[in-house]
């Protein structure tokens, strides 16, 4: 007997990130860049935020799903209850991970799944503790470039590394998509179908 293929997640994220971590799990999937604005307000609460995201990127895109499942994330950074976006530049980046250095914040994200029967969201956080930055350290890792379009204005999967003396949870979710919560979701919604289940 053959079993049929799964029928691919769309994911409403054009992150490269996102797309490399389900390749990683071996779930297939298609992107379509979500039709949704994000706004931050910098003292938002930050469980509530990414879950409204992931949910409107998801909407914004199921009219081309047709019956498959969509897929929305949105990730932050949290320390002292402020929130740390995109940095706007590398002013911006700079300042975010004086901030952030010496000391653990929270990478918080929202993963969204919706179905014509259905929505889903739930939330998950990851704790990272920097370690102390020197001047040299924040004006070395601000010239990369690495910075821009990242949440704290850092990437764990690259040279944001060096930053980051412990980590407690989830690393996929600090890389962009919590991928044990989701293969969770896929094992409940959809037993089988994605390997998982």
């Amino acid at each position: 007997m053959s079993v049929s293929p799964a029928p691919p997640l769309l994911l409403a994220s054009t992150s490269p990130q996102r797309r490399t971590i389900l390749q990683q799990l071996g779930i297939p999937f298609d992107v379509v860049a979500p039709d949704y604005v994000e706004h931050d307000p910098p003292e938002a609460d930050a469980e509530q935020l990414v879950r409204d995201h992931a949910l409107g990127k998801a909407r914004s895109v199921a009219a081309d799903a047709g019956d498959r499942p969509v897929l929305g994330v949105d990730t932050t950074v949290v320390l002292g209850g402020r929130l740390y976006a995109k940095p706007t530049d590398a002013g911006d980046a700079e300042r975010m991970l004086e901030e952030l250095g010496g000391r653990t914040h929270a990478v918080v994200s929202g993963l969204a799944m919706i179905t014509p029967g259905w929505e889903h969201v739930e939330v998950e956080l990851t704790r990272v503790r920097f370690r102390p930055l020197t001047a040299r350290d924040l004006a070395s890792y601000v010239a990369s470039g690495e910075w821009e379009g990242r949440a704290g204005g850092y990437a764990i999967q690259g040279k944001g590394a060096a930053l980051v003396e412990r980590i407690e949870g989830d690393y996929l979710n600090v890389v962009g998509l919590p991928a044990a919560r989701l293969v969770r979701l896929l094992a409940e919604r959809f037993a089988g179908t994605y390997g998982f289940g």
